[in-house]
């Protein structure tokens, strides 16, 4: 060893260099049991809001405001099952997080709180409609969106570290931010109808195929973003095609908006697959790709 080598101060890691936190066992279990325990509120939320644990059923709640059948962008009762497959997610995520080899990644460190948040947040949307506080629902559904899209953008820009992590986490976040795309568009115009809101002179069905569109370019806005990922858009047509159902055969009917609503549908499957063919065969794209997997895998496994 040479005498400058032994004198030679020790470079300070760069900010970011290891993105572990200061006490990575006790931070990461804190964070570990915050998921755990909200998932558990929010599944005992969803029974409430079933009305299988005493509870109003949502669509029957503040007078039936969000019902199938209460204004024109409302989706089908059938849509709703797919809450079953969201909620399975978010259990299978709370568990996946416990595993050792997720303890300290990285990658958990960046979603585990939000996805906390959000289940906090959906129960807290439960409990808003059970106590016919109809109008903190828009605050809240906005505010869990926001939470929702940046726990998307953290997937992206932290690639999973394998299959399962890309079904579970992934899957999970994308399937629920599609939905709730098409639950704040139904959650504000429910609202507006109960507050008495008349449009301005402008028919409803206007109302309804300029909202409808409006949910169609965000998920044409996650689909591009998103490199043509398929969760986010299997909810949000599912959302779509469902208030198409609903107004073909259910009241209020309306033609002109299910044709909008399928026309929106189909418009984002489009995409959706065009972006995903295009990510796929970029050279650009892998690229970053090849990247950004090279540099996560460091970090996630920088401190085990």
């Amino acid at each position: 060893m040479t005498e400058e080598s032994r004198t030679a101060p020790t470079a300070a890691p760069s900010a970011g260099a290891t993105d572990v936190q200061p006490d990575p066992g006790r931070g990461d279990l804190t964070r570990q049991l915050t998921v755990a325990i909200s998932a558990v509120i929010a599944i005992i939320g969803s029974f409430i809001g079933s009305g299988a644990a005493g509870g109003t059923p949502v669509q029957d709640a503040s007078g039936g405001a969000l019902a199938a059948d209460a204004t024109l962008i409302a989706p089908g009762t059938g849509a709703f099952s797919i809450w079953t497959v969201i909620y399975i997610g978010l259990l299978a995520y709370a568990v996946w997080q416990f595993l050792p080899a997720q303890k300290r990644a990285v990658r958990q460190r960046r979603l585990g709180y939000l996805v906390a948040a959000s289940l906090l947040l959906n129960a807290a949307w439960i409990l808003s409609v059970q106590f016919d506080l109809l109008g903190l629902t828009v605050p809240v559904i906005l505010v869990l969106l926001a939470v929702l899209a940046r726990a998307f953008v953290l997937t992206i820009q932290s690639p999973p570290s394998g299959i399962a992590d890309s079904i579970i986490t992934d899957g999970t976040i994308g399937l629920y931010l599609g939905w709730v795309c098409v639950a704040t568009a139904a959650n504000i115009a429910a609202v507006l109808v109960a507050a008495g809101f008349d449009g301005w002179g402008i028919a409803a069905e206007v109302w309804a195929a300029v909202v409808i569109v409006l949910a169609g370019v965000v998920g044409i806005l996650l689909a591009v973003y998103g490199g043509g990922r398929i969760a986010p858009m299997l909810s949000l047509v599912w959302g779509l095609v469902w208030v198409g159902v609903a107004r073909l055969s259910d009241e209020p009917h309306s033609t002109s908006t299910a044709i909008a609503a399928f026309v929106t549908a189909g418009a984002v499957v489009l995409v959706t697959v065009v972006a995903r063919v295009y990510a796929q065969r970029s050279p650009l794209s892998e690229s970053m790709r090849g990247e950004s997997m090279r540099a996560a895998r460091p970090a996630a496994h920088s401190d085990r």
